[in-house]
């Protein structure tokens, strides 16, 4: 049996030795502030696949990882698929920012027991580590506890509660120090930059707090920067990136993703923001879901639409547009959860299209945020895409409410029913060539005056085909994108009067091809 003071005499030791063993960690994360550079295997599948005819001599290289300082890391890391036989299909090699999950490990092993979205992921530091790569599950079986002896001597167990409750303490104290200093320090999760700042402060470090995210290849180039497909680890993102002279679109896009009620199935799915580089170099990037059919406008391009895939994508759509309209009211009759908002932009382009065929809307760098009593400032009128302009906004002659910026959006809404129905299906005849509203009648590339001639003047709309109205589905569409784009915006229908229509053509269209389908059965004109 143990006596009471050999018993402390223990836990003393305890004490000493875990507190050497912490200031010796923090020593050793303080030390290193040189930058060390690393060399990774680089391979980008996406690039291996456009080098045609050079013997796949382009495919694998060495790359230098860029130097990091404060005490940041660089790895290198690999992004795989793996099937049931154990044949690896290799997609991304090369440099890896700074991350706790790969410190000291020198080979590039992946542990998770389930492929993420399909993908292996695995990371390592060291110089070419990623050279060769392994997935080996870790076991699921829970490790035994050890039973504990129970302490025989009676004073030992009066007073041993009270000392495990003192070293806890002290532990407590010192673990949280260490903490919070890493967390200063080292901080790896990720940290989005406000949009609005209540006291101006010096710019952040670019190398600080970043995502380890991997642009692979540019899927779309618009007015304010290219939007990239990238990895997060095995996720597919889409960035967003933003060159310096266009912050103030980032700043406005990030704050209406970051509105109250502002996740929705059709709103594009925000994940966040980040700043890379620094001073003239500096780049800001938006970071959201990824949907690899794209755009509606280029799906269109490439693929004609049934009756009910232009159901869908329709109800969708105008689903989002309705939810991005409406303002939600709290609890409180007076209390404002989100305001009404005007997308100022939309056009096919900026619908994108999920997997399943609903859509989601996207780009709100020119969206105008409408708040209970307040006025729209002194935003400029005249903004968005020159062929989905409204007549009010091509002549100037805009009614600065919120209403009227509402009525602006359904005039493009129009338009891009018009583009579903020119690729529908279900109109009796052959399916012509995409073509862009108005591209008949001014061409692809229309000035101003073209389209103030043509909409405000002479009140030209895209041509309604005849045989679309043989279709009663179709010919509902039209008559809805006709009250859409009238040239008076009070007669214009709402976003949800839209979607209700929609659903109620689809419905009707249902029932209809069902009844159809029964008369003209062999088993009903046998029962007759």
């Amino acid at each position: 049996m143990r006596s009471l003071c050999t018993f402390y005499q223990e836990k003393i030791y305890f004490i000493i030795y875990s507190f050497l063993f912490l200031s010796s960690f923090v020593r050793m994360m303080s030390v290193s502030n040189d930058r060390i550079t690393t060399r990774c295997e680089f391979y980008n599948q996406t690039m291996c696949n456009e080098a045609n005819g050079d013997g796949g001599r382009s495919c694998t290289r060495e790359e230098e990882c860029e130097a990091q300082g404060d005490g940041k890391r660089s790895h290198c890391y690999v992004v795989w698929k793996g099937d049931e036989n154990g044949n690896l299909n290799l997609t991304l090699k090369g440099c890896f920012l700074n991350n706790e999950d790969c410190y000291n490990k020198t080979a590039c092993v992946e542990r998770a027991q389930k492929p993420k979205n399909s993908y292996l992921f695995c990371c390592c530091e060291g110089n070419m580590c990623n050279q060769n790569f392994t997935w080996e599950p870790a076991p699921t079986e829970p490790t035994p506890v050890k039973a504990v002896n129970p302490v025989s001597n009676q004073m030992d167990n009066i007073y041993l509660p009270i000392g495990i409750v003192m070293i806890a303490v002290l532990l407590g104290v010192i673990g949280g120090f260490v903490v919070y200093w890493l967390y200063r320090r080292h901080k790896h999760v990720f940290n989005e930059l406000p949009s609005m700042e209540p006291h101006p402060r010096p710019p952040p470090s670019p190398y600080l707090d970043l995502r380890p995210i991997q642009l692979v290849e540019i899927k779309a180039r618009g007015r304010f920067g290219a939007v990239w497909k990238a990895y997060h680890k095995t996720e597919e993102v889409a960035v967003k990136v933003f060159p310096i002279q266009d912050k103030q679109s980032w700043l406005s896009e990030q704050e209406i993703y970051k509105l109250p009620y502002m996740d929705h199935p059709n709103i594009l799915q925000f994940i966040g923001v980040e700043k890379r580089g620094d001073n003239l170099q500096a780049e800001f990037w938006l970071i959201t879901e990824y949907h690899e059919r794209g755009s509606l406008c280029d799906f269109l391009k490439a693929h004609t639409l049934t009756w009910l895939e232009l159901c869908r994508i329709a109800e969708s759509m105008t689903m989002g547009l309705m939810h991005l309209h409406e303002d939600v009211q709290g609890k409180l009759s007076d209390q404002l959860v989100k305001p009404a908002i005007a997308h100022r932009d939309f056009k096919s382009k900026n619908v994108l299209l999920k997997n399943d065929m609903t859509a989601c809307i996207a780009d709100f760098g020119l969206a105008l945020i409408f708040y209970s009593g307040k006025s729209c400032g002194d935003t400029h009128g005249q903004v968005g895409t020159r062929r989905y302009m409204a007549p009010e906004v091509l002549e100037g002659a805009i009614n600065f409410t919120s209403d009227a910026f509402l009525r602006i959006d359904m005039y493009a809404c129009g338009l891009v029913l018009w583009e579903l129905v020119s690729r529908c299906t279900a109109q009796d005849s052959p399916i012509s060539e995409y073509r862009l509203p108005f591209e008949e009648e001014v061409g692809q590339h229309p000035t101003l005056e073209d389209m103030q001639e043509s909409v405000v003047q002479r009140k030209v709309r895209p041509t309604i085909q005849q045989n679309w109205r043989n279709h009663p589905g179709l010919a509902g569409i039209c008559d809805t994108m006709e009250e859409c784009w009238d040239h008076d915006a009070e007669a214009r229908l709402s976003a949800s009067c839209v979607m209700e229509r929609v659903i109620m053509l689809r419905r009707y269209q249902n029932t209809s091809t069902a009844m159809r389908i029964e008369n003209d059965s062999p088993l009903k004109e046998n029962n007759m």
